[in-house]
């Protein structure tokens, strides 16, 4: 094969369809960098999992003497010492648990005031009402249910909490946005499919003399489609580039520049996570176009 007589099949056909050329490589930018950022998304959505679930803890409240009318487990009033004394005993047994840290009402007020501040709400709680409670924090966060079933019901306590639920809406919605990131993603990839494939059938029409004039000196067929399926491939690979900057520049301007600046208690994923994903990209902008254009000839042009 003549490389020579390729590369110059490989310039008149993207000269002569370059508007094609241009949708093709904006439609493989724009669906690549949605794969490429839901795939960030996704590690993202695990990087904050792992990180506030090994910060959250199972708060075990007790009853205080206000709650003497508020359910069955406080209908006795006040959780009593040796109440506190039983469960704490069998928490410090349990395998799963790690640490069991005690807040008495008055540390619950402190923290009280040092979220809710000066604000009017502040106002309305004195340190009697807030409940004394056992901060357990457990090796796998995900055996709450096992602190919950053993606990819940004891005489003397409130209530048990688990502080994922406070976090669990963001990470549903993170999780809604990457899928609709991928189903977007689909769409973006099924119009660069079929601009790849119009492209290539536009491109060979074209040239059928061309090809004609191969068939009949005996070219083979790989021979005649190899110009078609290297353009369709380069249109790709700048479409992928673009994407990679689309998903480096994402990452510098949208996480690094702007978010980690604005929220500071959540950690973001690094510059190995967009490393991982960049080749993967690139090969799928190289590939795709290039099997697209294979079997839109063989399928369409029966070259």
């Amino acid at each position: 094969m003549r490389a020579q007589f390729v590369m110059s099949e490989i310039r008149v056909g993207l000269r002569r369809n370059l508007t094609m050329t241009f949708a093709v490589i904006v439609s493989v930018a724009l669906s690549l960098g949605l794969f490429g950022a839901s795939l960030l998304m996704s590690d993202q959505v695990d990087t904050m999992k792992g990180y506030w679930y090994d910060k959250v803890n199972v708060s075990i409240f007790f009853c205080n003497k206000n709650d003497a009318e508020s359910g069955t487990n406080c209908a006795k009033g006040a959780a009593t010492s040796q109440q506190k004394a039983e469960i704490k005993k069998e928490l410090d047994g349990l395998p799963i648990v790690q640490s069991v840290v005690h807040e008495s009402s008055d540390q619950a007020y402190k923290h009280y005031k040092e979220e809710f501040g000066d604000t009017p709400v502040a106002g309305l709680v004195t340190p009697d009402q807030l409940p004394e409670s056992y901060r357990v924090k457990l090796k796998d966060p995900t055996k709450f249910a096992v602190i919950k079933s053993a606990f819940s019901e004891r005489p003397g306590v409130q209530e048990v909490q688990d502080q994922r639920d406070t976090v669990e809406p963001l990470f549903r919605l993170l999780d809604g946005m990457r899928y609709a990131a991928l189903g977007v993603m689909g769409l973006m990839l099924i119009v660069a499919l079929l601009l790849i494939v119009n492209t290539v059938r536009v491109s060979a029409f074209s040239r059928r003399r061309e090809t004609g004039i191969m068939r009949l000196v005996g070219a083979s067929g790989f021979y005649i489609q190899m110009p078609f399926i290297m353009e369709a491939a380069i249109a790709g690979l700048i479409g992928g580039v673009f994407a990679c900057v689309l998903i480096s520049g994402g990452k510098y301007v949208l996480i690094n520049n702007w978010l980690a600046e604005k929220i500071q208690v959540v950690r973001f994923i690094g510059w190995d996570s967009v490393i991982s994903v960049l080749p993967l990209v690139l090969l799928i902008s190289l590939l795709m176009p290039a099997l697209a254009a294979f079997f839109a000839l063989r399928k369409y042009l029966k070259v």
